[in-house]
Parts: structure tokens; C-alpha cells; sequence
């Protein structure tokens, strides 16, 4: 199971060998440490428990620290199941050495987040109509077809809260390698702002 955790950067326009353009992503992947094996004899499921950045210890409790001990104080720790885990072990560094160039990978990671927002924003709604008398009905949602019901029924699309979700992106390619300074870049969008944590897995 190849896999790494790696930070959004911004994207770019890749060019390939044979001339063709690619609208990017740049991730920079810094050596991932395994800080726990999960095996299905002990927990039930294989996975492998891996820790990225650094964070100041005063920042962590007590339980956290004991878990890592002399691994480090990690920003973000992270479970990637499925998959073999291998040979791993405690203390191990995973870096963008495991991809290479031409890998189909998947990318997960948390969208931006965008507040509370109306429903044109949220769910594209085209709005009222802007003549014949409507004055402020270019962004309202219109009725909800409250005939014979007395509650929403669930899946109403309203406005609310959106974004800061977990997505998946699938059907994406490693388009080249920075060995040196630990960059990957990958085909496509991802979902995040700059500096949002993702997890590449092939």
C-alpha cells in the first residue's frame, strides 16, 4: 500500500515531455514517521498510523505525548487503512521516494471552508425572477412545498453551512517527482486551501 501524507501548496501549469499542458497541484510531502501498527490479531483491522509537521509540546496533553514518546511531536496523526501494510515498522519514514512518476493516486483532504451561505451559492438555485414587481427575491429560495406537511423533510436543500467537508478526488496522475525538495505534483485539483493536510494513497 503506497501511501503519504503531504501539504497543499498551489498549482501550477506542467508541462510534459511530449509538449502537453497540465493544470497541476503542487503538495509538498515531507518524510511522514510511522508512530503505531494497527494489526486485525490486536485491533480488528490493519492499518498504519503515521504523524506529519512538528508541533510545540506544550501544545499536546499528556496522552498523546505517551503515544509518540521519543517519535517526535507531530502536527497532525493520521490512520491509512486498507491495503498491505508490509514490513512497517515503528519509527519508519515513509517519503516520496514510495510514487513514482505516472502513479494513478486518490487525494483526500478537508474543502476550504466557506460559512454560512445562501442557497445560489450552496446548491446553484438561479434565484426569482428580476422583473414584474419582484424587488428582493433575486437570491431567495422560493417555496419548499409545504402543502399537507407540518416539518422539512430531510435532504431539504436550504441554506446553511458549507464547506469543510472530507472529499475524495479520484482518477488523478502523478505528473513528476521532486525528490529534493520533497514535492509531488499531481494532476488536477485537490480540495483545501494552502497548507491543508492530504492524504495521497494509490
Amino acid at each position: 500500500m503506497k501511501f503519504i501524507l503531504g501539504t497543499k501548496q498551489h498549482m501550477v501549469q506542467y508541462f510534459a515531455d511530449d509538449g502537453k499542458a497540465f493544470a497541476a497541484t503542487v503538495v509538498e510531502a515531507m518524510p511522514n514517521t510511522v508512530t503505531e501498527i494497527r494489526t486485525k490479531e490486536r485491533d480488528g483491522y490493519s492499518a498504519v498510523q503515521v504523524g506529519i509537521g512538528e508541533q510545540k509540546k506544550e501544545r499536546l496533553n499528556k496522552s498523546v505525548l505517551g503515544h509518540t514518546k521519543d517519535l517526535g511531536t507531530f502536527k497532525k496523526l493520521v490512520e491509512m487503512r486498507g491495503g498491505d501494510i508490509g514490513e512497517a515498522k515503528i519509527g519508519d519514514k515513509i517519503d516520496v521516494s514510495v510514487f513514482s512518476k505516472g502513479d494513478a493516486v486518490r487525494v483526500a483532504g478537508i474543502t476550504k471552508g466557506k460559512g454560512f451561505q445562501g442557497v445560489v451559492k450552496r446548491h446553484g438555485f438561479h434565484g426569482g425572477r428580476r422583473s414584474h414587481g419582484q424587488k428582493h427575491s433575486e437570491r431567495e429560495p422560493g417555496s419548499i412545498g409545504g402543502g399537507l406537511r407540518n416539518r422539512v423533510p430531510k435532504g431539504m436543500r436550504m441554506a446553511g453551512r458549507m464547506g469543510s467537508d472530507r472529499v475524495k478526488v479520484g482518477n488523478l496522475r502523478i505528473l513528476d517527482i521532486d525528490t529534493t525538495t520533497n514535492q509531488i505534483i499531481i494532476s488536477g485539483a485537490i480540495p483545501g486551501r494552502r497548507g491543508t493536510v492530504v492524504e495521497i494513497t494509490q
